[in-house]
């Protein structure tokens, strides 16, 4: 099979593993800082409103006056087109949301790997449902499975399945449909599961922190097969609908649009610019508006509650939240101090949890004290997870000193 400006793509993927390999330990500028070992997750009753609207009477008490200062003198300095900053409170909805440059409210960007939470948060929802269990082997639950008996939906959700991950090679021949919007993702998913051409490769699950990649694109099909829609139908339905998103979708742009060494300018905040695809990406084809991650966010902090809808149970956050690859096989994502649940870095130090993405998209919580932000940049890892570092202390001020 031809792969469309295959060239192109391949410096475009090996910055992509590069920039998401793990987040900054606040030494270095490759990602960004997240929680350990995180509490469960307090219980809290939703009040029926829209979940990103703020508390008119206590919004007073968070001083966020450093913060636009910093942001629009950091977007100048380093000549960028914008920027976007939300901040959410687990008692208080919205308390910040602010936007620089051509950014704005209406502005959807491709945010890369934050899109891991948002997929994860999907099997855990079937979970629910009582449609998969993650636990149970691919094999259990999908006609292909038995070319790896052993590997399950969690090990594929926390990158300790033993297939290939992004590093050292992301563009490993055998997974490339993973880029590619022609086929569809069930295909796709096959292809990579039964592949004999990986099995020099392949290791014991639940063995090796091996991030990203391929194993990814089976999850999102042991999703379509199980509960008998397709991608697009489960994001509405899971999060679109009841949380009331207007800019969330996924879509494959790494093989059209998205070749070179940074954001891929040709999106242009517009979506339509991509062509419909069955196959869309699922550790990294997200698009999404601030304030629609926002409440994403939010839905984590209020014991999985949007409005009046239980989009997720707190049991299924308490697993996305954990430290898997420590509490199962005492292992590392990368580093000592870091950790990785299901689709969030898990910092051991910094009582953070995050999701950072290539192109500058920083999405953190705070458990302990009950909120998150969403910062957004398009640019590279490197620009946003500098930025997210100068704001990390400021946001913590400013929201800390208002809790009672």
């Amino acid at each position: 099979m031809a792969f469309p400006r295959l060239t192109s793509f391949l410096s475009a993927m090996m910055l992509f593993a590069v920039a998401c390999s793990s987040p900054s330990n606040g030494t270095e500028r490759a990602g960004t800082s997240t929680v350990a070992d995180p509490p469960a997750v307090a219980e809290t009753e939703s009040d029926g409103e829209p979940e990103v609207q703020p508390d008119p009477d206590r919004e007073s008490d968070h001083d966020f006056a450093e913060v636009g200062p910093l942001v629009e003198s950091f977007v100048a300095d380093n000549g960028l087109n914008g920027a976007g900053l939300i901040v959410v409170h687990r008692d208080d909805g919205v308390i910040y949301h602010e936007h620089w440059g051509e950014f704005s409210e209406d502005r959807v960007s491709l945010i890369a790997s934050s899109t891991k939470m948002i997929t994860a948060g999907v099997l855990l929802k079937l979970q629910d449902e009582g449609l998969l269990d993650i636990d149970e082997p691919v094999a259990e639950q999908v006609e292909w499975g038995d070319a790896n008996p052993d590997i399950t939906p969690a090990q594929l959700l926390s990158n300790s399945s033993g297939l290939v991950g992004l590093a050292p090679n992301p563009v490993y021949s055998p997974y490339l449909c993973q880029f590619i919007a022609a086929g569809t993702l069930q295909g796709c998913a096959e292809s990579i599961f039964i592949t004999d051409r990986d099995d020099d490769r392949v290791i014991e699950p639940d063995t090796e922190f091996r991030y990203g990649g391929a194993q990814w694109q089976v999850a999102g099909a042991v999703a379509e097969i199980v509960s008998g829609k397709s991608w697009a139908e489960l994001i509405d339905e899971i999060y679109v609908e009841p949380c009331e998103l207007d800019g969330l979708a996924y879509n494959n742009h790494f093989g059209s649009i998205g070749a070179g060494f940074g954001y891929p300018a040709a999106f242009e905040a517009d979506p339509s610019v991509l062509a419909p695809t069955d196959n869309p990406n699922m550790e990294g084809g997200a698009y999404v508006t601030t304030g629609d991650y926002g409440t994403l966010l939010l839905m984590h902090l209020r014991d999985g509650v949007c409005g009046d809808t239980q989009v997720l149970s707190p049991e299924a956050l308490a697993l996305m939240h954990d430290d898997r690859v420590e509490r199962v096989y005492g292992g590392d994502a990368q580093r000592p101090d870091l950790g990785y649940g299901l689709g969030w870095w898990v910092d051991r130090d910094s009582g953070r949890i995050s999701d950072p993405g290539a192109y500058g998209s920083v999405p953190w919580l705070d458990l302990d004290d009950g909120y998150g932000a969403f910062l957004v940049v398009e640019a590279t890892s490197a620009v946003g997870n500098e930025l997210a570092e100068l704001l990390y202390d400021v946001i913590d001020d400013a929201v800390v000193p208002a809790r009672p």
